[in-house]
């Protein structure tokens, strides 16, 4: 089969269930947020999107001798309701769209919190107001009914720790499973992980996770609309809102992430069109410099771009479909008319002058995803 057709695998759809991290860099010059913006915009992809706890494990990681830095999480005058469990990866089509609102509901402004009552219905309330919660946890138990009333960012906090997070409801199946679980409990009303802001990501993501400290954000003189993570102290891990023109250092993400999985070419190609956007394309100098440096972090000898030859129009393409114009390869491997018997596909060496190299498109090797 020619690699122009050589696209999805369901296996691999089974195998690879999660979003891969972002590859994030730490920037060690004060900045205001709308600098450390452009900066990050500039020369990477944007200021770091948050979708789960394990990217705050990685943020933690490399920011050294700093006590805040900017994230990209930033105040709009928008209000949309999400949910706690905010990784895309949970939800597919619109289900992370379901909503079983009551009659009239949600019904005051100000009240940014969703319960559910024991007719399955949903209701707004304070988030202060203490109730019964569900989580949700990874195991085959699914949804659990905690019976302690708190308010719904101690809740939110309780099924972190100790499940996954607050309970989302994807459809009415779900959402029968948990008013079942509350009519079994002697349950009336349980916070469900569904809440309302006006807070978005920069790169405008569509992740809904918050990791707020239990008072923030709490806007302090109204200019508080720019977000920060506490590197250290008793708040290490949480977030603080702070007037952009506040200085600290900060962190981008790049939107070429390198995979530290061996994998055959078509299934890279597959993974980061399931995880990210596509395999990486290399169309300028420029763009070739930061994915040599992503290539150097790699396992292996080089990495997989998403370049392909084509016989069909008998040239080198992108597998975007975009034609190869800038090249970089080492001596004796951008062209061939045996490349149509052999099928050869490109990568980026990860080390030396790290020029392209063609290559068989069934090594097992590391590669790029782009993200958006």
């Amino acid at each position: 089969m020619e690699l122009d057709t050589v696209f999805i695998t369901l296996l691999l759809a089974a195998i690879f269930s999660s979003l891969a991290p972002y590859q994030f860099e730490y920037v060690q010059t004060s900045m205001n947020c709308t600098e450390a913006q452009k900066y990050c915009r500039n020369n990477y992809s944007d200021l770091a999107s948050i979708r789960n706890s394990a990217d705050v494990t990685e943020l933690l990681k490399i920011v050294n001798g700093a006590s805040r830095v900017w994230i990209g999480l930033v105040k709009t005058v928008r209000s949309e309701w999400k949910w706690s469990l905010g990784d895309p990866v949970f939800y597919t089509a619109r289900d992370s769209l379901y909503r079983n609102w009551a009659s009239n509901q949600p019904n005051n402004d100000q009240y940014n919190c969703a319960y559910m009552s024991q007719d399955g219905l949903w209701c707004n309330d304070n988030c202060a107001t203490q109730r019964f919660f569900i989580c949700y946890n990874h195991s085959s138990k699914g949804f659990i009914l905690v019976q302690q009333s708190m308010s719904w960012r101690s809740a939110q906090s309780f099924c972190r720790s100790n499940h996954r997070d607050l309970s989302s409801v994807r459809n009415q199946s779900e959402n029968q499973q948990i008013q079942q679980l509350m009519n079994t409990g002697g349950v009336t009303a349980a916070w469900i992980g569904l809440f309302r802001d006006s807070w978005e990501w920069s790169d405008k993501s569509k992740s809904s996770f918050r990791n707020w400290v239990s008072n923030e954000p709490n806007n302090i003189g109204g200019i508080e609309n720019a977000t920060v993570l506490v590197i250290s102290g008793d708040r290490k891990e949480l977030w603080e809102d702070w007037p952009c023109d506040s200085q600290f250092t900060f962190i981008c993400q790049d939107q070429f992430v390198l995979i530290k999985q061996n994998l055959s070419w078509s299934e890279a190609l597959t993974y980061c069109r399931q995880n990210h956007v596509d395999l990486v394309s290399v169309p300028s100098p420029q763009i070739e410099q930061r994915v040599m440096s992503v290539a150097r972090r790699a396992s292996t000898a080089a990495v997989w771009m998403g370049l392909r030859y084509s016989c069909g129009v008998n040239t080198w393409l992108w597998s975007n479909g975009e034609v190869v114009c800038y090249q970089n390869w080492a001596a004796g491997n951008s062209t061939g008319s045996h490349y149509c018997r052999e099928q050869r596909v490109g990568a980026v060496q990860s080390a030396g002058d790290q020029r392209w190299v063609s290559l068989p498109p069934t090594l097992s090797l590391n590669f790029i995803c782009s993200g958006p």
